[in-house]
C-alpha cells in the first residue's frame, strides 16, 4: 500500500511538473515556479492588460463584463456590462481601450469609468468585429478585424470584404487598414520601441513581422514562425508568447523555446502583470492563470 501511494504521490507530482515541461524554458521561468490557477468560474476569458499598478484587467465576454485582479490578489467585477468586449490595452494616460464587438465599436475607458465610444467605419461599413489592439507610446491603435459571427448580432456576413488590420491615428480622426492578405488576423502586438509589429493569422497558422513606417503603416512583410495564435504578448527580451494550445513561446528570431502547457481546452490570450511586470497572466477558457517568470515583461 505504501508502495502504490508513493507511485501516485509521483505521478501527481510529476503531471503538475508537466505544465512546464520543455528544458528551453528554464531561462525564462523562475526557478520552482509552477503554474497557479488564481480564479475561475468564467464562460471564456480573453483581453488580459496591466495597469500601471500591475493590476490585470481581463475580460469574461459571454458574461459581458471586465474583470480585473488587483495585484493585491483580489479579484473585482471592473464593468459590466462591457459592450461585449474581447481585446483590452491600455493607454499612456491609464485609459483602457476595449475591441466593444456588441456594436463593432472601440471604447475608451477612464478611470473613473466613463465610456468613450469610437464607432469606427471603414468604406462606409461597419467593422467585422475589432478583436485585438496595440497602442503605440504616442496614442496609435493597431487593431485586428476578424470575422467571427456572434449571437447579439442581427447582421450573419461581413460587414467588411476582407478580414483586415487597422491602424488609427493618434489624434483618433483617421482610420487606415493597413494589412489586407491575412486569412484570419487576431493577435497583435508591437515592441516598446515601435519599430516592429507582430500580427498572428489564426486561420493560416502563421505569425507575421512588419517594420512600422512613421506614418504608421507597415511594410517588409517577413514570416515570423510557422503558428497561429489567438492573443499574444512580448517581453523586454523580445521573446513572443503565442496562445491556442497552452502558451508557446518563440525567441526573438523565431526560433521555439518552448510551450507551457494550460490544463484547459483553449489559451486565449496572455499578458504580463504584478508590479514588477515579472508574473505572466494567462486567460484560459473558464480559469484565469499566472506563472513566475525571470525576464520582466512588456504592458503591450
Amino acid at each position: 500500500m505504501k508502495s502504490r501511494n508513493l507511485f501516485l504521490s509521483l505521478l501527481l507530482f510529476l503531471v503538475l511538473c508537466s505544465f512546464v515541461k520543455d528544458d528551453g524554458l528554464n531561462s525564462i521561468i523562475q526557478d520552482g515556479a509552477q503554474l497557479e490557477k488564481l480564479a475561475d468560474g468564467f464562460l471564456f476569458t480573453e483581453g488580459p492588460s496591466a495597469d500601471s499598478e500591475g493590476s490585470v484587467f481581463f475580460t469574461d465576454q459571454p458574461n459581458d463584463r471586465i474583470m480585473v485582479w488587483r495585484s493585491s490578489g483580489v479579484l473585482e467585477t471592473f464593468l459590466q456590462p462591457s459592450g461585449r468586449s474581447n481585446g483590452l490595452s491600455f493607454d499612456n494616460s491609464g485609459n483602457l481601450w476595449a475591441c466593444a464587438d456588441e456594436k463593432n465599436e472601440l471604447w475608451m475607458v477612464g478611470k473613473d469609468k466613463k465610456i468613450s465610444t469610437f464607432p469606427f467605419r471603414y468604406k462606409e461599413q461597419l467593422l467585422n468585429g475589432p478583436n485585438d489592439l496595440w497602442i503605440t507610446s504616442d496614442g496609435g491603435i493597431y487593431f485586428t478585424d476578424p470575422f467571427y459571427k456572434r449571437p447579439w448580432w442581427e447582421h450573419t456576413s461581413m460587414p467588411q470584404e476582407i478580414q483586415g488590420v487597422f491602424f488609427i491615428s493618434p489624434d483618433k480622426k483617421m482610420v487606415t487598414r493597413i494589412i489586407d492578405d491575412l486569412k484570419q488576423p487576431n493577435g497583435i502586438v508591437g515592441t516598446p520601441d515601435g519599430k516592429t509589429l507582430f500580427v498572428a493569422d489564426i486561420g493560416a497558422n502563421k505569425t507575421w513581422k512588419y517594420t512600422i513606417k512613421k506614418d504608421g503603416t507597415v511594410v517588409n512583410k517577413e514570416l515570423f514562425c510557422e503558428l497561429g495564435s489567438d492573443g499574444m504578448t512580448i517581453d523586454s527580451k523580445g521573446n513572443i508568447y503565442l496562445t491556442g494550445k497552452g502558451v508557446t513561446v518563440f525567441d526573438k528570431t523565431g526560433k521555439q523555446i518552448g510551450n507551457i502547457q494550460v490544463p484547459e481546452n483553449w489559451t486565449a490570450n496572455v499578458c504580463f502583470g504584478d508590479k514588477d511586470l515579472k508574473s505572466l497572466f494567462i486567460t484560459a477558457s473558464k480559469g484565469l492563470y499566472r506563472i513566475k517568470l525571470k525576464v520582466k515583461g512588456t504592458r503591450g
